[in-house]
This record gives structure tokens, C-alpha cells and sequence, in this order.
């Protein structure tokens, strides 16, 4: 059987709805919910994992998942999605999925021990001087499993929005140095935690898959030049246990002078003034995972691709970032 996996992250998608989590239905957000609707209309994604979803309040009166389910009952008629969410996130961007209960059965499989939730402080040694420091996903992780429809396991999921790198305060240079330090080794105690959970369910003979905005690449910037370390390396795994190495459902990507090719978004550089493509959204996998194909739905790069065209207004427009969707083939049920 072959499953269309994807992940996308939607760009605030909490502004699309109401006080009482209802699709506005007027104006710009109309409008950018017909973009989107489009958008996953044409990339039928048997499982989607959502990044920067719409809210889930702590008292659980408004989900994201719920929320989810009436959009996509609104914008795209005859889908039958389902919605699943997690742990509730400190912000407003939330991390949720959408799936098609024809060809999945989807849950959520949180680690329930304590000192391991991914909603609870942890401690990591982020600078190898064997001191742990306490950090605290912002965002919790979304672990999730998906299943047949015979309820057997086909892979774990842990579909993340780690702490971005950029510096949206005034500061002067020297100041601008610390928070960026900062800011580098909260992402990569992130990743290390992810990382984890992903080495227990791939010593139990599970397997898994690590999706969303990671806000990072597979090159040594600056920053991962001074730390010896990037946090998507960390994701990928130890080069001493190759057999639990993930792979990328896309291919390496080249650098060249206006940043990086293939690319799932762009940034300002704060100094230049210029536009960087940066490849941050992936799709990370576990090796018995059979991968077919993964496309980065980037209408600026995939010319000869039909469906991408058909749709490349609305990519354009709908979000800052553009989703990547890959195929996995899996044993029949």
C-alpha cells in the first residue's frame, strides 16, 4: 500500500478562525483558507502534520483538532479528515494533523513517564562540559502513531516546531551574539530530547518519522561551527549506530548565492537586507521505512511538475512556507 505523507507549516492558521473556533468566512482569511484548501486538495495526503495550526485551550473547550475537522468539512467538501492533537503549547501556533481514517487509523501515544513527557522541563548537556541544563519544549512535540486499518503499527510520528534562531528584538551587536548563542543551544536541546524518543522506539523495533519546522538545515553555519554541532544532525542520529541513522525523504541540498536549493521557505538577513532561501521543513525517517519519492511542493522549483503548477498561486500566497510531501510504501494489510 502506499501512503502520501506530508507536513506543512500553515502560517498562523489560528487567525482563520473565530473566538468560538469557527472558519471566518469573510475577507483576506477567507481567502487564504481557499488557498490552502486547494493546496491540500491537490497534494490528498493520506496523514498531514500541521505546523502553526489553530489553538488548543488548556480547559480543551477549543482544539485544534476539532477546529480542524470543520475546516477542511468547509473548504473541502466529500474529504472525510479526521483531526488529532496533542499537549496544549505555551503559544498560539499549534501542533496538530489531519488524516483519512480510510487508509489510517491515527493516535496519540504521548510518553507518559515522568521526566519523559515532552510537555515537561528535561535536562541536556547542550555544551559537552557534562553539565545538564534545564530546558522546556515551547511547543511540545506531537508523538503520534500511525496504524492500519487493521490497527497495525506502521510508524511512529513526532512532528515538531523547534525554537527558531531569529532575533526579533533591538539589540546591538554584542547583545545580538548572546541571544543568537542562546538561541542555538535551546534548539539544539530540543532536538537532543526528540532525538531520544526517537533511539527508544527504534530499540524497540518500531519505527518512526520526524516531521515539521525545525528551523535548521543539514549545513555548519556559524553558529554550528562554534558548537560542533546542528541541530538536524542531531535529528539524524549517531554515526555509530548507523542502523538507527534517519534519512531525509528529500535530496542534499545545494548551496548557491541566493541560499539553498531544494527550499521550503526564506528568511530577511537582518544585516544585508537579502533574501536567503532556507531549507528548514523536513521530513526525517527511519530506515526500514520504504521512502518512494519527496517533493518540496516549491512552485518556483518544480517547473515540470503539473500538479504543483496547477496550484502555484495559491502556494505562493497561502503561507510563508511550502509543504513537502513524500510517498512511503508499506505491507499490505
Amino acid at each position: 500500500m502506499i501512503l502520501k505523507i506530508g507536513v506543512y507549516n500553515v502560517e498562523w492558521m489560528r487567525d482563520l478562525f473565530d473566538t468560538e473556533g469557527n472558519p471566518k468566512m469573510t475577507g483576506k482569511e477567507l481567502i487564504r483558507s481557499q488557498q490552502l484548501a486547494e493546496i491540500i486538495t491537490a497534494m490528498s495526503p493520506d496523514f498531514l502534520g500541521i505546523v502553526e495550526g489553530p489553538n488548543t485551550l488548556v480547559d480543551g473547550s477549543k482544539t485544534a483538532s476539532a477546529q480542524m475537522e470543520i475546516w477542511t468539512q468547509t473548504f473541502i467538501p466529500g474529504s472525510n479528515y479526521k483531526g488529532i492533537h496533542g499537549f496544549p503549547s505555551a503559544g498560539q501556533q499549534e501542533l496538530c494533523a489531519i488524516y483519512n481514517p480510510d487508509k489510517v487509523n491515527v493516535l496519540f501515544t504521548p510518553e507518559t513517564k515522568a521526566g519523559k513527557r515532552f510537555d515537561e522541563p528535561f535536562l541536556q548537556d547542550t555544551t559537552n562540559r557534562l553539565i545538564k541544563e534545564q530546558y522546556k519544549h515551547y511547543r511540545p512535540p506531537l508523538e503520534l502513531s500511525i496504524l492500519g486499518i487493521d490497527n497495525s503499527l506502521i510508524t511512529r510520528v513526532i512532528i515538531a516546531h523547534t525554537k527558531s534562531k531569529g532575533i526579533f528584538d533591538m539589540v546591538d551587536y554584542a547583545r545580538f551574539e548572546q541571544i543568537s548563542a542562546r538561541d542555538r543551544l535551546k534548539l539544539f536541546a530540543e532536538c537532543m530530547s526528540i532525538r531520544e524518543r526517537c533511539d527508544e522506539y527504534l530499540e524497540k523495533n518500531q519505527q518512526v518519522m520526524v516531521m515539521g519546522d525545525i528551523n535548521d538545515g543539514f549545513e555548519l553555519d556559524f553558529y554550528e561551527n562554534k558548537f560542533s554541532k546542528s541541530a538536524v544532525e542531531i535529528l539524524l542520529g549517531d554515526l555509530w549506530k548507523p542502523e538507527f541513522v534517519l534519512k531525509s525523504v528529500l535530496p542534499k541540498p545545494k548551496l548557491n548565492s541566493y541560499g539553498f536549493t531544494p527550499n521550503s521557505s526564506r528568511y530577511k538577513d537582518r544585516i544585508t537586507g537579502d533574501q536567503i532561501n532556507v531549507l528548514i521543513d523536513h521530513i526525517l525517517t527511519s530506515q526500514k521505512l520504504s521512502v518512494i519519492s519527496g517533493t518540496v511542493w516549491n512552485p518556483y522549483l518544480e517547473k515540470a511538475n503539473p500538479t504543483i503548477q496547477s496550484v502555484s498561486n495559491s502556494l505562493k500566497k497561502a503561507s510563508d512556507h511550502f509543504p513537502i510531501l513524500c510517498e512511503i510504501e508499506t505491507p499490505n494489510p
